[in-house]
């Protein structure tokens, strides 16, 4: 192990204040990372997934159901920036539906469910040090939300990106905010247990954690998964949907043939010469929604049996220190996936869920669907489809990538999607109010850039 580099990172969060369990588990990376792993999962050492349960077979007691929830923590990733879409503060601050943004429709949801059931479903935000302040600042707005002796937010950990020719922490004095990240999600259940946030839930009674990431907005509190995976006594639970072409980039569960256990595989951890197999739906059946649950005292008891470590398998991030200029210093940055947690526990299990639950706002096309009348946001703040097949959108990266560049291109609102099958837009193209999509429409590029005027009906086959 390279003894500078790892000496040198832990004086540096050590005098930021990053705690030190979060700083041994950075430690262990480390090592890792120096060792050469790749956190690879090559085909042979697994196996596919069996059928999973599913849950609308599951029978669930309306008892169990209330006498869950009352013992159930809806836990938000509210991390991320939304950098890949232009944007400089947390993403979940993104207007979706009219002027409400991803943070509102998920604090209506969980008020929605509290109001219904009699229970106090805390909310609380894992925020990174850069979406706090923004973050708490919108909550402001919802003195209500806060449940006596629970904080609305813990704080992810950061550790310094390194170097990638000497794995020493990188200095970049143009923007010394630069040299920290976020070591990934998998950073949940350290950060839960080092805020003292996990032990303070355990302490007023709390049992069940329900955790998704606060840009699908299809995982709201669901009464009927929170009664079910109280009933079945699982340690841990990943919500699961069967996988579509369109599904071939995410990660999905598989069965580790050495010791039974259900794994996370990403597509980074696929060796090349298996993707053909990773990307095969009829054999890996089923992808992770990135929503799961998880016992709060059984990771209590995981956290103290492995001293603080998890062993989550490590993802080797390669960027630039800073994200906007290729010609800056390249730097390694070491994340984990949150659930890669499912092999950590004794008796996980998988449980395949309506695609419904599976909504998330990766980029600027699928805002356009989310924004559209696709969607209809019912009474209980649940985004509801029009239809059993969405439209597919794809928008020319050019001139739409952008969150700014995407709403100067649509100053009316969105256009009107309940009837289109796919809607292309090549070239640079402003559309007006009323504009609506019928059918398979492409807007070519040639005349380019231009306007849709008003009230025009784009009707292809």
């Amino acid at each position: 192990m390279s003894e500078q580099g790892l000496a040198a990172a832990r004086e540096t969060m050590e005098a930021a204040g990053v705690p030190p369990r979060a700083i041994e588990v950075f430690a262990h990376y480390y090592a890792e990372l120096e060792a050469g792993a790749t956190g690879m999962i090559p085909e042979s050492d697994v196996d596919p997934l069996d059928p999973p349960t599913r849950l609308a077979d599951a029978d669930v007691a309306d008892d169990q159901v209330r006498e869950a929830l009352a013992r159930t923590v809806v836990i938000k990733l509210n991390g991320g920036l939304g950098t890949s879409m232009g944007m400089d503060k947390a993403k979940s601050l993104l207007p979706v539906r009219g002027e409400r943004t991803f943070l509102d429709v998920v604090v209506e949801q969980v008020r929605q469910v509290r109001s219904t059931y009699g229970v106090p479903l805390p909310l609380i935000l894992m925020d990174s040090f850069r979406t706090r302040e923004d973050t708490l600042a919108a909550l402001a707005r919802y003195p209500d939300l806060e449940v006596a002796g629970q904080p609305l937010d813990f704080l992810q950990n950061k550790e310094p990106k390194l170097r990638s020719d000497d794995l020493t922490p990188v200095s970049w004095p143009q923007d010394p905010s630069l040299e920290w990240t976020p070591p990934g999600h998998g950073d949940l259940y350290t950060a839960l247990d080092a805020s003292g946030t996990l032990r303070a839930l355990l302490d007023a009674g709390y049992r069940y954690a329900s955790v998704s990431n606060s840009d699908n907005l299809g995982s709201y509190p669901d009464p009927r998964m929170a009664g079910w995976f109280a009933q079945s006594g699982a340690p841990y639970a990943a919500e699961v949907c069967r996988r579509t072409p369109a599904d071939v980039k995410g990660g999905y569960l598989v069965r580790r043939k050495s010791d039974g256990r259900l794994v996370l595989r990403e597509t980074a951890q696929t060796p090349k010469e298996d993707q053909a197999l990773a990307d095969d739906i009829t054999r890996h059946r089923w992808f992770h929604t990135n929503n799961l649950w998880f016992d709060l005292a059984a990771l209590a008891a995981v956290i103290e049996e492995r001293d603080g470590v998890l062993g989550l398998p490590l993802i080797r991030n390669v960027k630039t220190v800073d994200p906007t200029d290729p010609s800056s210093p390249e730097v390694i940055q070491v994340e984990s996936a949150m659930g890669a947690a499912v092999q950590v526990f004794d008796g996980a299990v998988a449980i395949e869920v309506e695609r419904e639950r599976f909504l998330p706002v990766k980029t600027t096309d699928d805002l356009l669907l989310v924004r559209s009348d696709f969607y209809d946001l019912d009474e209980d703040f649940h985004l509801v489809a029009q239809r059993d097949d969405a439209p597919l959108v794809r928008l020319d990266k050019e001139h739409y990538k952008l969150v700014h560049a995407f709403d100067a291109r649509f100053p009316k609102g969105p256009v009107s999607l309940v009837d289109a099958t796919s809607f292309t837009v090549a070239g640079d193209w402003t559309f007006g109010a009323d504009v609506r999509v019928v059918g398979d429409v492409t807007v070519p590029e040639d005349g380019s850039p231009g306007t849709i005027a008003d009230g025009t009906l784009l009707e292809g086959s």
